[in-house]
């Protein structure tokens, strides 16, 4: 998994203006907390910071006055139509600690065609070392028929990592096309075809 260096500055003034002036600045409002520690309210560059959180459970190692702390995001603000960077929490971890953590599920192979694939959840919850958190977790669907499921314990998981999600959260559904669809698509080309034929007679006539 990712693991980036990012300078943080410590936070003096609090509130909504103080805030503000922040991401005017080009900064975002963090907070550090975990192990019992105090929390440690700080500012993070906002341009590298976004490019951090590209990746997903990206460990963060945060420089506060030449002392830094592994950190793992745990609850991202975004501006609900700007989209920009608001606030961030960034969880204390240690390296060799065991951490739970959402992570992404991609699928692959190829399935009935006749189904239709329905993804019913995108992540699963899992617990691992915190320096070896998986990008993303792969389930195969190859082979599968119309009208079945993949569970999360269908999704191989890496050595070291366990499950947390419940093993028979669905995952992904192949639904059966519609019969009336098929139907309609099979009764569509009839009727254009037969239009033609019936302008035909009435020229003839």
């Amino acid at each position: 998994m990712a693991e980036l260096s990012i300078k943080g500055t410590t936070r003096t003034e609090f509130g909504k203006g103080a805030s503000r002036r922040a991401r005017v600045a080009g900064l975002v409002p963090a907070v550090i907390y975990g192990h019992g520690e105090k929390p440690l309210h700080i500012t993070l560059p906002a341009k590298e910071l976004g490019v951090a959180l590209k990746e997903s459970n990206v460990l963060l190692n945060i420089d506060i006055d030449g002392k830094v702390e592994l950190t793992l995001p745990k609850s991202v603000v975004r501006h609900p139509l700007k989209q920009i960077l608001e606030h961030i929490d960034l969880v204390l971890v240690r390296r060799g600690e065991k951490v739970t953590v959402a992570v992404p599920v991609h699928t692959e192979g190829k399935h009935d065609p006749d189904g239709i694939l329905e993804h019913v959840h995108h992540t699963i919850e899992v617990e691992a070392e915190a320096t070896s958190i998986p990008k993303f977790l792969t389930l195969s669907i190859e082979g599968m028929a119309a009208g079945t499921f993949k569970y999360a314990s269908d999704i191989a998981l890496p050595a070291g990592t366990t499950l947390v999600s419940d093993e028979k959260m669905i995952i992904v559904h192949l639904s059966e096309r519609s019969t009336a669809a098929v139907e309609e698509t099979a009764v569509a080309p009839a009727a254009d075809a037969a239009a033609p034929a019936a302008d035909a007679e009435k020229k003839d006539a």
